[in-house]
């Protein structure tokens, strides 16, 4: 069973907080858009600043929402909100499903299943657009689960502006499905390697939600 906090609350309005890891970019900004406010009546330079300010520090807000969500049932839930961006088959019989994150995606990446973490490695990298076929030499992390379904590879890719992934638990660390594992700042990709033998039941253009869309076909 997913743990409470990875699950709505029951009267239908789901949760919303933000994401840990956000606080060196949401404070300042934050605090920026207060001042000005404050000052914006005595200070023609401040009020110049107030609007663009507040603007920037509701899109920060916006970007780092991280919302409960009720789990979904299934063996393989989806690890990202996006947009599948393609499905390709490995050499060594796995199935890669690389799941691209728009800024205006939920950019808190969750357990695609229950299992231990096994290793997280950070490989340094460029920083392409993560839509980019290069982008395979971007900054990322790798993640092994040691799962039901064996060993299962998770890889977080920065983009151009995500310069920052910041993973939340330690190799070693159990987890349940649906359990947030980490967080990439601005656009990115997340991309899932799938057992052989385990059938896609996504398709390329389907959109995804983190925690609520099986990746693999029952």
């Amino acid at each position: 069973m997913p743990h409470s906090q990875n699950s709505a609350p029951r009267d239908g309005f789901p949760k919303v907080r933000l994401a840990r890891g956000s606080s060196p970019w949401l404070l300042p900004t934050v605090a920026t858009a207060a001042v000005s406010l404050a000052r914006a009546r005595r200070s023609r330079s401040a009020a110049i600043i107030a609007g663009p300010a507040t603007a920037l520090a509701a899109g920060m807000l916006w970007f780092f929402r991280d919302p409960e969500r009720e789990i979904a049932e299934g063996r393989v839930i989806s690890p990202a909100d996006g947009v599948v961006q393609s499905i390709m088959p490995w050499k060594d019989g796995r199935t890669r499903v690389a799941i691209f994150m728009s800024p205006l995606n939920v950019h808190v990446n969750r357990a695609p299943l229950a299992g231990t973490v096994t290793s997280v490695e950070h490989v340094p990298g460029g920083f392409v657009p993560a839509f980019n076929k290069e982008s395979e030499n971007n900054e990322r992390v790798v993640w092994h689960f040691d799962t039901e379904l064996g060993d299962i590879e998770l890889v977080q890719i920065a983009g151009t502006v995500a310069r920052r992934i910041i993973p939340y638990l330690p190799e070693g660390t159990k987890v349940e499905q649906g359990d947030r594992i980490g967080l990439i700042r601005f656009g990115s990709r997340v991309d899932i390697y799938l057992p052989e033998g385990i059938e896609v039941a996504v398709e390329v253009g389907q959109t995804t939600t983190a925690g609520v869309t099986r990746i693999d076909r029952a």
